[in-house]
């Protein structure tokens, strides 16, 4: 593991003396962000596109502070990352949940309706199961199989720390509004 973390309260005694890099979807920033931050979903993220970024905007040699809604998708930007940037890769523990709830938190606030994208997971996940379900005893017991489909792929991606689910409804239309 070549990056560290920091609490919200780490986080807002550097801030703004850092870089941020946010790595939700359009969507989720839209609904409340960092001013001044980066904006790379965590699907579309590369080296050469944060070094980029950086560069434009006079940022480079500042840590790297990555965020997302929880954390865990700035943990998967930060191994993406790792080796390939020199400045810091710092992990902002909780993310943007953590942060508002500091009532100095630079947070800018937009869009209040968006769903955030594990919320999407769990009730696309949960329809599914709740489909197959009902189809299986309504229509043909074969239907039952896409329920545990579901299951398997909650089990994986919780043995893997990986989403697919996760990644495929980051790119829905609904998620690039911003």
């Amino acid at each position: 593991m070549s990056h560290k973390t920091a609490t919200t309260q780490e986080f807002l005694n550097q801030h703004p003396d850092c870089c941020v890099v946010d790595v939700r979807t359009p969507a989720e920033t839209a609904n409340a962000h960092v001013p001044g931050s980066i904006f790379i979903p965590v699907q579309e993220i590369t080296a050469e596109r944060v070094k980029a970024e950086m560069a434009a905007r006079g940022q480079q040699g500042k840590p790297i502070y990555l965020m997302c809604q929880s954390g865990k998708r700035a943990e998967m930007a930060a191994n993406n990352l790792a080796g390939k940037v020199e400045e810091p890769l710092i992990i902002v523990t909780g993310g943007v949940n953590a942060l508002s709830q500091h009532d100095n938190a630079p947070l800018q606030k937009g869009d209040s309706n968006v769903i955030s994208l594990e919320r999407q997971v769990r009730i696309t996940a949960g329809s599914l199961v709740l489909v197959g379900v009902i189809l299986g005893a309504l229509l043909n017991p074969m239907f039952y199989a896409l329920s545990g489909f579901v299951g398997a792929g909650l089990v994986f991606a919780g043995v893997t720390d990986t989403c697919a689910m996760g990644l495929l409804l980051a790119r829905m239309s609904w998620n690039q509004r911003g």
